[in-house]
């Protein structure tokens, strides 16, 4: 018992929000909320006011007196759970799509919870040049960078909150909700530009852009390079030869130099053309108009997927879509591309692998000797001998397993390949890989474990029967 008294005691000392502040000047416990503004009327002024003032301050505090002690204290352990008490559309474990970081637990580091000069009780405003002014430029730093020979998007200076509702969430693989934007674009884009205006019209060279998805070919914040063009462009789109693949429009339509997309495509990339034709597991996509998946302009990531590396592929499988929906994706899966372990155009291995089984794929990533290669110049990281890119600080949060010899995951000496008969060693006495105990894509649960089971002894007896004996 006084073991547990001591340990108790030593919370109380190493974590202040447990006991409370300690109040400058005695109080009485029954102290009611008149009392406390004698001193902290301020908290009651601002241009936004907290709803929860009107209700008092003993609404959220509670006073604690201790041999003659006085704290002040929250009524719930964490700020977050007295938030949620009366915010609860805003808790994270309940809300289907992506929830920006800070709103999963850390309502304090944006929202002052009395009062503020600022809408929303924001601790700074949305707008800025720098993190000083600027609330979101605390975390981002979008625009402040730009390269001397980049161009950054005016927009900027109109504040943050000009495109973007931080709380706004909804399907994770639509744009509008997995960027948290008033709208998606083009028509956001079109609340400020005229597709019509004369400018507009012969920058891009007259060809009908009315329709055109403006982030295919620009940046909204910033970019390395004028007009605000994506990081990745298609070479005659980079060069302004836009006459290498384009006609004349004719009644507001596009003319192609040849007679459909793909025998455009292939009269630079007929090496594309020859695996989409020989390969030995074909991609039914890939036999379609190469446009069907690639912008032919310019895009976020190599190869110009559309809309993005991830919603090119759900769009047709909406079978994984409906798993991006789980709490915990796989990052890779829905954060990257499909193409990091997927081959888009053909390959050789079952569901388009990279590898011929399933433990290679994973440890390229995860294995004690996944050696990454650097793209200094590009900023990006490679894998699979440079056939895949990534961004260049992408391995920074991705868990290294401590291997060797096929084993040590889980725990030490746990086996993570096939383990073969003893008497008989070219026969497999227990299949084990990676799909295992882990799903590829997404679980409902932390860990990807199958079945989206919940990681502890319980998933470990589903093999281990004896388990506790």
């Amino acid at each position: 018992m006084k073991s547990v008294l001591t340990f108790i005691v030593l919370i109380g000392f190493i974590t202040p929000g447990l006991r409370g502040a300690k109040h400058p000047v005695p109080l009485d416990p029954t102290t009611d909320a008149a009392k406390c503004l004698e001193c902290h009327e301020a908290k009651t002024q601002g241009k936004s006011v907290h709803s929860a003032m009107a209700s008092g301050c003993l609404s959220c505090h509670e006073i604690r007196v201790n041999r003659d002690v006085t704290r002040v204290k929250l009524t719930t352990a964490t700020s977050l759970s007295l938030c949620l008490s009366c915010h609860a559309d805003k808790n994270a474990s309940e809300i289907q799509g992506k929830v920006h970081n800070p709103a999963v637990r850390h309502c304090l580091e944006c929202h002052d919870p009395h009062a503020s000069g600022n809408k929303f009780q924001l601790l700074k405003a949305t707008s800025g040049a720098t993190k000083e002014e600027n609330l979101c430029l605390s975390c981002h730093n979008t625009g402040v960078e730009v390269p001397a020979a980049g161009s950054r998007h005016a927009a900027l200076d109109m504040g943050c909150e000009t495109c973007h509702v931080t709380h706004k969430t909804g399907d994770r693989t639509q744009r509008e909700f997995a960027y948290h934007l008033t709208k998606d674009a083009p028509q956001l884009c079109l609340d400020c530009h005229d597709s019509k205006d004369e400018a507009i019209a012969k920058a891009h060279q007259n060809q009908p852009i009315g329709g055109a998805d403006c982030l295919t070919c620009h940046d909204p914040h910033q970019s390395a390079v004028p007009k605000l063009l994506q990081k990745f462009l298609h070479q005659p789109f980079a060069g302004g030869s836009c006459d290498v693949c384009h006609a004349p429009a004719v009644d507001g339509k596009v003319v192609l130099t040849q007679q459909d997309t793909k025998s455009l495509c292939v009269t630079c990339h007929e090496d594309q053309e020859k695996k989409i034709e020989t390969a030995k597991v074909p991609h039914p996509g890939a036999a379609g108009a190469c446009t069907d998946c690639h912008d032919p302009h310019a895009g976020r990531s190599p190869g110009f997927p559309k809309p993005d590396a991830v919603g090119v592929c759900l769009s047709c499988h909406s079978d994984l879509a409906e798993q991006g929906q789980k709490a915990y994706p796989h990052q890779p899966a829905f954060g990257q591309s499909c193409s990091i372990c997927h081959e888009p155009h053909g390959g050789e291995n079952s569901h388009l692998l990279r590898t011929s089984n399933v433990n290679p794929l994973c440890l390229e990533c995860h294995g004690p000797d996944a050696k990454p290669e650097k793209l200094e110049a590009v900023h990006l990281t490679t894998i699979f001998s440079g056939t895949v890119k990534l961004p260049e600080d992408y391995f920074r949060a991705v868990v290294r397993l401590p291997l060797k010899y096929g084993r040590g995951h889980p725990v030490e000496h746990h086996p993570v390949v096939d383990q073969m008969d003893p008497s008989d060693v070219t026969k497999v006495r227990v299949a084990i890989n990676c799909l295992t105990c882990h799903q590829s894509h997404a679980s409902a649960q932390p860990n990807l474990l199958v079945k989206d089971q919940v990681n502890g002894m319980a998933f470990c007896a589903s093999c281990h029967k004896n388990l506790g004996d």
